[in-house]
């Protein structure tokens, strides 16, 4: 059982920045791909970015590449989420999730196995 903690979300203005942190209760470097997901309200969830476990490959949602950048570290068993440039756009809650290996799926939610309580984030216009 992997239990995943969010946090680092809050209020900020557009064009400002945030970094969440997800706390992983294993370590995440026994071989766990690690995902960021968002779900504004009224919509579905999406996927945000998606991190292998050793932290070599990246995978973005195209309409955020260049603003967010995921990255681990599996010495503290930790995974981030740096948010740049955010706009109202960006509002939802963020959730953290992790899978033995998500293969060409990483964007599927679906596969994942492990979910955080999630983190609200509001970018103010």
């Amino acid at each position: 059982q992997v239990q995943l903690v969010e946090s680092g979300g809050g209020l900020v203005q557009a064009g400002g920045s945030l970094r969440l942190s997800c706390a992983a209760s294993v370590r995440t470097s026994s071989y766990y791909d690690m995902a960021w997901f968002r779900q504004a309200p009224g919509k579905e969830r999406e996927f945000v970015a998606a991190i292998t476990w050793s932290g070599q490959s990246t995978y973005y949602a195209s309409s955020l590449k260049g603003r967010f950048t995921i990255s681990r570290d599996n010495a503290k068993n930790m995974m981030y989420l740096q948010m740049n440039s955010l706009k109202p756009e960006d509002t939802a809650v963020y959730y953290c999730a992790c899978v033995s290996g998500f293969g060409i799926s990483a964007y599927r939610a679906s596969i994942y196995d492990y979910w955080g309580q999630g983190t609200q984030v509001t970018v103010s216009s």
